[in-house]
């Protein structure tokens, strides 16, 4: 879009405020009528033959756009991945604390993945860490759902829930 005196053509098709064609006019005609309601004469369609303008409020044009833009920009919702880390052999306390804060994590609408790391031995009981996985998407299911179950991968276990 461009506006007034850029427009190097001798006719336009010229649209109103009300959004109503005018049909096809000289340039120093449409400048005056711009001049006359206050407007700006703006080219909105500069590849057209004749050129297409139209008679607008450029500055309060831009302005709604750029409200428009915040507004949408206002409504979305990133979708953020929490990460909680887990042992094996965590204390039924350190779980409960963990197992709260996934949950806050939760109502926040934010997804939340459980890692659980396997050091040395421990990779001799996958299975304490699959019953572990089990029982926190177990308490965790009036405020989740699980997105991938408990896989192994190496010597991590990770499992993704989402708010339900």
């Amino acid at each position: 879009m461009r506006v007034n005196d850029r427009i190097r053509v001798s006719q336009i098709r010229l649209i109103d405020e009300k959004n109503t064609q005018l049909g096809i006019v000289d340039t120093a005609e449409a400048l005056n009528r711009a001049r006359e309601a206050g407007v700006d004469l703006v080219e909105v369609s500069p590849t057209a033959q004749p050129p297409v303008c139209r008679l607008m409020d450029y500055g309060k044009w831009l302005y709604e756009q750029k409200r428009k833009e915040h507004i949408a920009h206002k409504k979305q919702h990133a979708v953020v991945l929490k990460e909680i880390r887990l042992r094996p052999k965590i204390d039924p306390h350190d779980q409960t604390i963990k197992l709260n804060h996934a949950r806050k994590f939760l109502e926040k609408g934010h997804r939340v993945q459980f890692t659980m790391l396997f050091r040395g031995r421990e990779m001799v009981h996958i299975d304490h860490g699959y019953a572990l996985m089990e029982d926190i998407s177990r308490l965790l299911q009036d405020v989740a759902k699980v997105e991938k179950g408990a896989m192994t991968r190496g010597r991590r276990m990770v499992m993704i829930i989402v708010p339900k």
